[in-house]
């Protein structure tokens, strides 16, 4: 399961677990996700559809994109945002982040750098 991360002293910032991937699926959610290459080039990006999301990064659905010129696919991060403009807001913060502060938060919680959508049952082990 993934921890939580304090955005502020007022705010948290929930991260999802399986588990709550799964009794989340008729509720209205969001998601604050960080992709990888294997080389490391980072991606953060904002979704209501996680499944969907990574489906287009992996195919390459914007070839002229960011995710497709690097080839920066693999779910190394996310996390659950209760509404549109909270998740909005945290991918602003990350993105402004260092990557020092980055690379901080993946290894908190996924140290290996493992594809998270893989285990989750989001894309095959071959995507």
């Amino acid at each position: 399961m993934l921890a939580t991360e304090p955005a502020g002293p007022h705010h948290s910032w929930p991260c999802i677990s399986d588990r709550q991937l799964s009794l989340r699926s008729a509720v209205a959610q969001y998601y604050v996700y960080i992709l990888a290459s294997l080389s490391r080039t980072l991606y953060v990006g904002m979704t209501n559809d996680l499944a969907r999301r990574l489906y287009e990064h992996r195919t390459q659905a914007k070839k002229s994109g960011f995710s497709a010129r690097y080839n920066v696919h693999r779910l190394v991060y996310y996390e659950f945002a209760d509404t549109p403009w909270t998740a909005i807001a945290r991918e602003k913060e990350i993105k402004g982040w260092l990557r020092a502060k980055k690379v901080e938060l993946i290894e908190r919680e996924n140290a290996a750098w493992e594809d998270l959508a893989i285990r989750l049952g989001l894309v095959d082990d071959q995507a």
